[in-house]
Protein backbone atom coordinates (compact mmCIF):
# COMPACT_ATOMS: atom_id res chain seq x y z
CA UNK A 1 0.00 0.00 0.00
CA UNK A 2 1.51 3.39 -1.06
CA UNK A 3 2.01 6.50 1.06
CA UNK A 4 -0.86 8.82 1.76
CA UNK A 5 -1.17 11.61 -0.88
CA UNK A 6 -0.59 14.32 1.72
CA UNK A 7 2.61 12.68 2.99
CA UNK A 8 3.91 12.24 -0.58
CA UNK A 9 3.32 15.93 -1.37
CA UNK A 10 5.03 16.95 1.87
CA UNK A 11 8.08 14.83 1.05
CA UNK A 12 8.23 16.33 -2.46
CA UNK A 13 8.07 19.87 -1.03
CA UNK A 14 10.89 19.11 1.40
CA UNK A 15 12.91 17.65 -1.47
CA UNK A 16 12.47 20.80 -3.57
CA UNK A 17 13.26 23.08 -0.65
CA UNK A 18 16.39 21.05 -0.01
CA UNK A 19 17.34 21.39 -3.67
CA UNK A 20 16.71 25.14 -3.67
CA UNK A 21 18.67 25.62 -0.45
CA UNK A 22 21.59 23.76 -1.99
CA UNK A 23 21.41 25.88 -5.13
CA UNK A 24 21.43 29.11 -3.14
CA UNK A 25 24.58 27.99 -1.36
CA UNK A 26 26.29 27.62 -4.76
CA UNK A 27 25.27 30.97 -6.24
CA UNK A 28 25.56 34.62 -5.29
CA UNK A 29 22.43 36.59 -4.34
CA UNK A 30 22.14 40.37 -4.39
CA UNK A 31 19.52 42.62 -2.84
CA UNK A 32 17.32 45.18 -4.57
CA UNK A 33 19.42 47.89 -2.88
CA UNK A 34 22.59 46.39 -4.39
CA UNK A 35 21.08 46.44 -7.87
CA UNK A 36 19.73 49.97 -7.42
CA UNK A 37 23.23 51.18 -6.51
CA UNK A 38 24.68 49.49 -9.60
CA UNK A 39 22.11 51.13 -11.86
CA UNK A 40 22.56 54.56 -10.26
CA UNK A 41 26.33 54.26 -10.76
CA UNK A 42 25.77 53.23 -14.40
CA UNK A 43 27.85 50.13 -13.74
CA UNK A 44 28.46 47.69 -16.55
CA UNK A 45 25.87 45.12 -15.51
CA UNK A 46 23.28 43.26 -17.56
CA UNK A 47 19.86 42.56 -16.04
CA UNK A 48 18.31 39.32 -17.24
CA UNK A 49 14.56 38.71 -16.83
CA UNK A 50 13.72 34.96 -16.94
CA UNK A 51 9.96 35.27 -16.32
CA UNK A 52 7.32 34.23 -18.82
CA UNK A 53 6.14 36.61 -21.52
CA UNK A 54 2.90 37.59 -19.77
CA UNK A 55 4.79 38.48 -16.58
CA UNK A 56 7.39 40.47 -18.52
CA UNK A 57 4.65 42.41 -20.33
CA UNK A 58 3.45 43.79 -17.00
CA UNK A 59 6.77 45.54 -16.31
CA UNK A 60 10.52 44.99 -16.09
CA UNK A 61 13.58 46.38 -14.38
CA UNK A 62 15.08 49.24 -16.45
CA UNK A 63 16.79 47.98 -19.59
CA UNK A 64 16.44 44.28 -18.74
CA UNK A 65 16.99 41.61 -21.38
CA UNK A 66 14.16 39.08 -21.54
CA UNK A 67 14.87 35.37 -22.04
CA UNK A 68 12.16 33.10 -20.56
CA UNK A 69 13.62 30.40 -18.30
CA UNK A 70 12.55 27.66 -20.71
CA UNK A 71 14.70 29.17 -23.50
CA UNK A 72 17.68 30.20 -21.38
CA UNK A 73 20.16 27.52 -22.45
CA UNK A 74 19.10 27.86 -26.08
CA UNK A 75 19.43 31.65 -26.38
CA UNK A 76 21.85 32.96 -23.78
CA UNK A 77 25.09 32.37 -25.69
CA UNK A 78 23.93 34.40 -28.69
CA UNK A 79 22.89 37.39 -26.58
CA UNK A 80 25.23 37.61 -23.59
CA UNK A 81 29.03 37.32 -23.41
CA UNK A 82 30.50 35.06 -20.73
CA UNK A 83 32.58 37.85 -19.21
CA UNK A 84 29.59 40.17 -18.67
CA UNK A 85 28.30 40.80 -15.16
CA UNK A 86 24.76 39.44 -14.93
CA UNK A 87 21.95 39.87 -12.44
CA UNK A 88 19.14 37.40 -13.08
CA UNK A 89 15.66 37.92 -11.72
CA UNK A 90 12.23 36.29 -11.82
CA UNK A 91 9.08 37.04 -9.84
CA UNK A 92 10.27 35.94 -6.40
CA UNK A 93 13.84 34.67 -6.70
CA UNK A 94 13.35 30.93 -7.19
CA UNK A 95 13.59 30.57 -10.97
CA UNK A 96 16.39 33.10 -11.08
CA UNK A 97 18.41 31.11 -8.53
CA UNK A 98 18.07 27.97 -10.64
CA UNK A 99 18.89 29.99 -13.76
CA UNK A 100 22.01 31.44 -12.10
CA UNK A 101 23.24 27.92 -11.28
CA UNK A 102 22.68 26.86 -14.89
CA UNK A 103 24.57 29.90 -16.15
CA UNK A 104 27.51 29.11 -13.87
CA UNK A 105 27.58 25.60 -15.33
CA UNK A 106 27.66 27.18 -18.81
CA UNK A 107 30.72 29.22 -17.88
CA UNK A 108 29.15 32.51 -16.76
CA UNK A 109 31.16 33.28 -13.61
CA UNK A 110 29.96 36.84 -12.92
CA UNK A 111 26.32 36.00 -12.30
CA UNK A 112 24.00 36.67 -9.37
CA UNK A 113 20.32 36.18 -8.57
CA UNK A 114 18.12 39.03 -7.33
CA UNK A 115 16.77 38.05 -3.91
CA UNK A 116 13.02 38.56 -3.82
CA UNK A 117 12.91 39.15 -7.57
CA UNK A 118 10.68 41.59 -9.40
CA UNK A 119 8.04 41.50 -6.65
CA UNK A 120 10.43 42.84 -4.02
CA UNK A 121 11.78 45.45 -6.45
CA UNK A 122 8.25 46.63 -7.26
CA UNK A 123 7.15 46.59 -3.60
CA UNK A 124 10.08 48.90 -2.83
CA UNK A 125 8.65 51.38 -5.38
CA UNK A 126 11.87 51.24 -7.41
CA UNK A 127 11.83 52.25 -11.12
CA UNK A 128 10.21 49.86 -13.58
CA UNK A 129 9.63 50.07 -17.32
CA UNK A 130 6.68 49.01 -19.44
CA UNK A 131 8.33 46.99 -22.22
CA UNK A 132 7.22 47.06 -25.83
CA UNK A 133 5.49 43.72 -26.33
CA UNK A 134 4.53 42.27 -29.71
CA UNK A 135 0.91 41.37 -30.39
CA UNK A 136 -0.03 37.85 -31.47
CA UNK A 137 -0.44 39.08 -35.06
CA UNK A 138 2.97 40.74 -35.00
CA UNK A 139 4.58 37.57 -33.68
CA UNK A 140 3.15 35.70 -36.64
CA UNK A 141 4.02 38.40 -39.19
CA UNK A 142 7.64 38.69 -38.04
CA UNK A 143 8.11 35.02 -37.15
CA UNK A 144 11.15 34.64 -39.42
CA UNK A 145 12.80 37.59 -37.64
CA UNK A 146 11.96 36.20 -34.21
CA UNK A 147 13.76 32.98 -35.11
CA UNK A 148 17.02 34.92 -35.59
CA UNK A 149 18.93 35.29 -32.29
CA UNK A 150 20.36 38.56 -33.63
CA UNK A 151 16.83 39.96 -33.91
CA UNK A 152 14.36 38.11 -31.68
CA UNK A 153 11.47 39.89 -29.96
CA UNK A 154 13.72 42.57 -28.50
CA UNK A 155 15.17 43.41 -31.92
CA UNK A 156 11.78 43.42 -33.58
CA UNK A 157 10.55 45.80 -30.90
CA UNK A 158 13.49 48.08 -31.78
CA UNK A 159 12.45 48.00 -35.44
CA UNK A 160 8.83 48.76 -34.65
CA UNK A 161 9.88 51.75 -32.56
CA UNK A 162 12.47 53.02 -35.07
CA UNK A 163 11.99 56.13 -37.19
CA UNK A 164 13.79 56.23 -40.56
CA UNK A 165 13.72 59.15 -42.98
CA UNK A 166 14.04 58.46 -46.71
CA UNK A 167 15.23 61.26 -48.93
CA UNK A 168 13.37 60.51 -52.15
CA UNK A 169 10.71 58.01 -53.18
CA UNK A 170 12.47 57.29 -56.47
CA UNK A 171 14.75 54.54 -57.68
CA UNK A 172 16.63 54.06 -54.39
CA UNK A 173 13.87 55.07 -52.01
CA UNK A 174 11.30 52.73 -53.58
CA UNK A 175 12.89 49.35 -52.78
CA UNK A 176 14.31 50.64 -49.50
CA UNK A 177 10.88 51.84 -48.33
CA UNK A 178 9.13 48.61 -49.29
CA UNK A 179 11.60 46.36 -47.51
CA UNK A 180 11.93 48.57 -44.43
CA UNK A 181 8.14 48.53 -44.20
CA UNK A 182 8.03 44.77 -44.66
CA UNK A 183 10.67 44.38 -41.92
CA UNK A 184 8.45 46.37 -39.54
CA UNK A 185 10.27 49.68 -39.20
CA UNK A 186 7.54 51.53 -37.36
CA UNK A 187 7.81 55.04 -38.84
CA UNK A 188 9.02 55.95 -42.32
CA UNK A 189 9.43 59.57 -43.29
CA UNK A 190 9.50 60.33 -47.03
CA UNK A 191 10.78 63.58 -48.52
CA UNK A 192 9.85 64.10 -52.18
CA UNK A 193 8.29 67.02 -54.04
CA UNK A 194 7.82 65.16 -57.35
CA UNK A 195 4.81 63.39 -58.91
CA UNK A 196 4.65 59.93 -60.45
CA UNK A 197 5.54 59.88 -64.13
CA UNK A 198 5.32 56.99 -66.59
CA UNK A 199 9.10 57.09 -67.10
CA UNK A 200 9.58 56.42 -63.35
CA UNK A 201 8.01 52.97 -63.50
CA UNK A 202 11.02 51.32 -65.15
CA UNK A 203 12.78 51.36 -61.74
CA UNK A 204 10.64 53.07 -59.07
CA UNK A 205 8.78 49.94 -58.02
CA UNK A 206 6.75 51.49 -55.21
CA UNK A 207 4.59 53.36 -57.76
CA UNK A 208 2.01 52.06 -60.25
CA UNK A 209 0.57 53.13 -63.57
CA UNK A 210 -2.75 53.92 -61.91
CA UNK A 211 -1.04 56.46 -59.67
CA UNK A 212 0.48 58.55 -62.45
CA UNK A 213 0.21 62.25 -61.65
CA UNK A 214 -0.11 61.66 -57.90
CA UNK A 215 2.52 63.06 -55.54
CA UNK A 216 5.17 60.41 -54.98
CA UNK A 217 4.72 60.76 -51.23
CA UNK A 218 1.03 59.86 -51.52
CA UNK A 219 1.76 56.99 -53.90
CA UNK A 220 4.44 55.58 -51.59
CA UNK A 221 2.13 55.91 -48.59
CA UNK A 222 -0.58 53.89 -50.35
CA UNK A 223 1.87 51.08 -51.18
CA UNK A 224 3.36 50.96 -47.69
CA UNK A 225 0.03 50.99 -45.88
CA UNK A 226 -1.24 48.18 -48.10
CA UNK A 227 1.88 46.16 -47.33
CA UNK A 228 2.08 46.64 -43.56
CA UNK A 229 -0.45 48.47 -41.37
CA UNK A 230 2.11 48.55 -38.53
CA UNK A 231 4.02 51.28 -40.38
CA UNK A 232 3.26 54.97 -40.03
CA UNK A 233 4.22 57.14 -43.03
CA UNK A 234 5.16 60.76 -42.44
CA UNK A 235 5.21 62.64 -45.74
CA UNK A 236 7.05 65.81 -46.71
CA UNK A 237 5.94 67.02 -50.14
CA UNK A 238 8.72 69.58 -50.44
CA UNK A 239 12.31 69.99 -51.50
CA UNK A 240 14.98 69.77 -48.84
CA UNK A 241 16.45 73.22 -48.15
CA UNK A 242 18.63 74.84 -45.53
CA UNK A 243 15.45 76.33 -44.03
CA UNK A 244 13.53 73.07 -43.50
CA UNK A 245 16.21 70.34 -43.20
CA UNK A 246 16.64 70.47 -39.42
CA UNK A 247 12.89 70.50 -38.83
CA UNK A 248 12.39 67.54 -41.16
CA UNK A 249 15.22 65.47 -39.66
CA UNK A 250 14.05 66.14 -36.12
CA UNK A 251 12.55 63.03 -34.55
CA UNK A 252 14.12 60.52 -36.94
CA UNK A 253 16.81 58.07 -35.87
CA UNK A 254 18.66 57.81 -39.16
CA UNK A 255 18.45 58.87 -42.80
CA UNK A 256 18.63 57.03 -46.14
CA UNK A 257 20.01 59.32 -48.80
CA UNK A 258 18.36 58.47 -52.10
CA UNK A 259 18.84 61.92 -53.59
CA UNK A 260 19.79 62.36 -57.22
CA UNK A 261 21.73 65.64 -57.06
CA UNK A 262 24.84 66.96 -55.36
CA UNK A 263 23.34 70.06 -53.67
CA UNK A 264 20.89 67.93 -51.70
CA UNK A 265 23.53 65.35 -50.77
CA UNK A 266 25.86 68.00 -49.36
CA UNK A 267 23.07 69.71 -47.45
CA UNK A 268 21.81 66.42 -45.99
CA UNK A 269 25.32 65.42 -44.99
CA UNK A 270 25.93 68.70 -43.17
CA UNK A 271 22.62 68.49 -41.29
CA UNK A 272 23.26 64.86 -40.27
CA UNK A 273 26.70 65.78 -38.93
CA UNK A 274 25.20 68.72 -37.03
CA UNK A 275 22.48 66.53 -35.48
CA UNK A 276 24.64 63.42 -35.02
CA UNK A 277 22.36 61.23 -37.16
CA UNK A 278 23.60 58.28 -39.24
CA UNK A 279 23.27 58.81 -42.99
CA UNK A 280 23.14 55.76 -45.27
CA UNK A 281 24.24 57.03 -48.66
CA UNK A 282 23.49 55.41 -52.01
CA UNK A 283 23.98 56.60 -55.56
CA UNK A 284 23.68 55.14 -59.07
CA UNK A 285 24.93 55.99 -62.54
CA UNK A 286 24.13 54.00 -65.69
CA UNK A 287 25.35 50.49 -64.70
CA UNK A 288 27.24 51.38 -61.52
CA UNK A 289 26.20 52.03 -57.94
CA UNK A 290 27.72 52.63 -54.55
CA UNK A 291 26.66 52.60 -50.92
CA UNK A 292 28.24 53.55 -47.60
CA UNK A 293 27.18 54.58 -44.10
CA UNK A 294 28.22 57.89 -42.59
CA UNK A 295 27.95 57.74 -38.80
CA UNK A 296 29.04 60.97 -37.08
CA UNK A 297 31.94 60.42 -34.72
CA UNK A 298 32.67 56.92 -36.06
CA UNK A 299 33.99 57.58 -39.55
CA UNK A 300 34.16 60.00 -42.46
CA UNK A 301 31.29 62.09 -43.80
CA UNK A 302 30.20 62.75 -47.38
CA UNK A 303 32.42 65.82 -47.59
CA UNK A 304 35.43 63.68 -46.63
CA UNK A 305 34.64 61.44 -49.60
CA UNK A 306 33.79 64.25 -52.02
CA UNK A 307 35.33 67.55 -50.83
CA UNK A 308 33.98 69.27 -53.96
CA UNK A 309 31.35 68.21 -56.49
CA UNK A 310 32.38 67.25 -60.01
CA UNK A 311 31.61 69.70 -62.83
CA UNK A 312 27.96 69.42 -63.94
CA UNK A 313 28.98 68.12 -67.36
CA UNK A 314 30.65 65.13 -65.62
CA UNK A 315 27.67 64.39 -63.37
CA UNK A 316 24.57 64.09 -65.55
CA UNK A 317 21.30 62.98 -63.99
CA UNK A 318 19.66 59.61 -64.61
CA UNK A 319 17.30 61.34 -67.06
CA UNK A 320 20.29 62.46 -69.07
CA UNK A 321 22.60 59.44 -68.75
CA UNK A 322 20.09 56.62 -68.20
CA UNK A 323 20.19 53.84 -65.62
CA UNK A 324 19.65 50.08 -65.73
CA UNK A 325 16.26 49.52 -64.10
CA UNK A 326 17.35 46.84 -61.62
CA UNK A 327 20.42 48.73 -60.39
CA UNK A 328 18.63 51.06 -57.94
CA UNK A 329 16.86 47.98 -56.58
CA UNK A 330 20.19 46.42 -55.64
CA UNK A 331 21.65 49.60 -54.15
CA UNK A 332 18.42 50.58 -52.37
CA UNK A 333 18.22 47.17 -50.72
CA UNK A 334 21.82 47.45 -49.57
CA UNK A 335 20.87 50.79 -48.00
CA UNK A 336 17.88 49.15 -46.30
CA UNK A 337 20.16 46.38 -45.01
CA UNK A 338 22.52 48.97 -43.55
CA UNK A 339 19.60 50.73 -41.86
CA UNK A 340 18.37 47.51 -40.24
CA UNK A 341 21.87 46.68 -38.97
CA UNK A 342 22.24 50.15 -37.46
CA UNK A 343 18.85 49.94 -35.75
CA UNK A 344 19.52 46.46 -34.37
CA UNK A 345 23.14 47.17 -33.46
CA UNK A 346 24.21 44.02 -35.29
CA UNK A 347 26.92 43.20 -37.79
CA UNK A 348 29.52 45.51 -39.31
CA UNK A 349 27.97 48.55 -41.04
CA UNK A 350 29.74 50.16 -43.99
CA UNK A 351 31.33 52.85 -41.82
CA UNK A 352 34.64 53.86 -43.38
CA UNK A 353 33.97 51.53 -46.31
CA UNK A 354 32.54 52.29 -49.74
CA UNK A 355 30.92 49.36 -51.51
CA UNK A 356 30.71 49.73 -55.29
CA UNK A 357 28.84 47.53 -57.76
CA UNK A 358 29.39 47.11 -61.48
CA UNK A 359 26.25 45.57 -62.97
CA UNK A 360 27.78 44.80 -66.38
CA UNK A 361 30.67 42.89 -64.81
CA UNK A 362 28.62 41.66 -61.81
CA UNK A 363 31.45 42.75 -59.54
CA UNK A 364 31.47 44.24 -56.06
CA UNK A 365 34.48 46.18 -54.83
CA UNK A 366 35.18 47.65 -51.40
CA UNK A 367 37.22 50.79 -50.87
CA UNK A 368 38.49 52.01 -47.51
CA UNK A 369 37.45 55.56 -46.59
CA UNK A 370 39.37 57.74 -44.17
CA UNK A 371 38.20 60.75 -42.23
CA UNK A 372 39.61 64.02 -43.52
CA UNK A 373 41.28 65.77 -40.60
CA UNK A 374 40.75 69.07 -42.43
CA UNK A 375 37.10 68.45 -43.36
CA UNK A 376 35.18 71.73 -43.05
CA UNK A 377 32.16 69.86 -41.67
CA UNK A 378 33.23 66.92 -39.47
CA UNK A 379 36.80 67.77 -38.44
CA UNK A 380 37.28 68.46 -34.72
CA UNK A 381 36.28 72.03 -33.98
CA UNK A 382 34.58 72.53 -37.36
CA UNK A 383 31.56 74.84 -37.39
CA UNK A 384 28.70 73.58 -39.54
CA UNK A 385 26.76 76.23 -41.41
CA UNK A 386 23.79 75.04 -43.41
CA UNK A 387 23.61 76.52 -46.89
CA UNK A 388 21.83 75.70 -50.13
CA UNK A 389 24.48 74.35 -52.45
CA UNK A 390 23.01 75.17 -55.86
CA UNK A 391 25.66 77.82 -56.54
CA UNK A 392 28.41 75.64 -55.07
CA UNK A 393 27.49 72.80 -57.40
CA UNK A 394 26.39 74.80 -60.45
CA UNK A 395 28.37 75.34 -63.61
CA UNK A 396 30.09 78.73 -63.80
CA UNK A 397 28.12 81.39 -65.58
CA UNK A 398 29.72 82.41 -68.90
CA UNK A 399 31.24 85.85 -68.92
Amino acid sequence: MGPAPGLYASDMARTFQTLLAGVKQEIREVSVDDVKRLLDARASVRLLDVREADEYAGGRLPGALHIPRGYLELRIESQVQRDEELVVYCAGGTRSALAAKTLKELGYERVASLAGGYNRWSDAALPVEKPFVLTAEQKERYRRHLSLPEVGEAGQAKLLQARVLLLGAGGLGSPAALYLAAAGVGTLGIVDSDVVDLSNLQRQVIHTRERQGQPKVASARAAIEALNPDVKVVGFEERLTSHNVLTILEGFDLVLDGGDNFPTRYLLNDACVMLGKPNVHGSIFRFEGQVTSFVPGQGPCYRCLYPAPPPPELAPSCAEAGVLGVLPGLIGLLQATEALKLILGQGAPLVGRLLTFDALGTRFQELKLRRDTQCPVCAPGATVELIDYERFCAAPTPA
